[in-house]
């Protein structure tokens, strides 16, 4: 008797890389070469070193290459995750609540942050999110500088008033051509100079949150789950 497929089944691990591969290729054209070079890089290192070093004893010689095709695997398994994060991103990039997909999905420990913004204008739909982290309090304008700049000074005043010691750093995600990209955000974040402790990053956090400006609805435009990127493969 034959099997049947139990739709609510998740796919496997084999298959959920295909499936990042396919969508990753749609968006960036170049995959196939990283990929191909990520893999047999590492290998032919492994190769090389073999031939000069263990020519004469079998044992390390084939060690060196299995260690030259596991690095090379884990190597194509990191490239394919960064690039396929990069492709999401860039299918949702310029539309609103782009930031707060980014902030929900790509920060790691040590932040605290929402996907919900602590700004929005109703005409324009730009937006101010917040993010607290080593780095101290970060506002992230979304939409073009000329508009957003003015919202992030009134946000950093609110800030100030109640945290006058905390450091308050801007960046901007927008059309400008000194913004930070979408895909780059997350690694943006993490290279602001350290000023918090981890105790201190938390209470900041719930500081600002006490102000009630937070959970202010997503512009229309994007759901952020529904746009969530993938994770890294692997």
């Amino acid at each position: 008797m034959a099997r049947v497929k139990d739709p609510n089944k998740e796919p496997g691990r084999i298959r959920q890389m295909w499936d990042v591969f396919k969508m990753t290729r749609r968006y960036d054209s170049r995959i196939v070469l990283y990929l191909l070079l990520s893999l047999l890089g590492p290998i032919v290192v492994g190769v090389i070193v073999a031939f000069i070093i263990a020519r004469n004893d079998i044992l390390p010689f084939v060690l060196y290459i299995i260690i030259g095709v596991l690095v090379g695997v884990l190597l194509t398994l990191t490239v394919l995750g960064r690039r396929a994060e990069k492709a999401a991103y860039s299918q949702i990039a310029g539309q609103p609540g782009a930031v707060g997909a980014v902030l929900k999905n790509s920060l790691r420990r040590g932040w605290q942050a929402s996907e919900m913004p602590v700004n929005v204008s109703p005409k324009t739909q730009d937006a101010v999110y917040r993010a607290v982290g080593r780095g101290g309090v970060v506002l992230i304008g979304e939409g073009p500088k000329s508009r957003t700049q003015r919202m992030l000074e009134d946000e950093r005043r609110t800030v100030t008033r109640i945290l006058p010691n905390v450091p308050v750093n801007f960046l901007y995600v927008g059309p400008d051509p000194d913004a930070v990209p979408l895909h780059r955000l997350a690694a943006r974040l993490r290279r602001i100079k350290p000023v918090l402790r981890k105790q201190e990053i938390l209470a900041v956090s719930n500081r600002l949150n006490s102000l009630g400006k937070g959970g202010l609805p997503i512009p229309k435009g994007i759901d952020p789950m529904k746009a969530r990127a993938q994770r890294r493969a692997g």
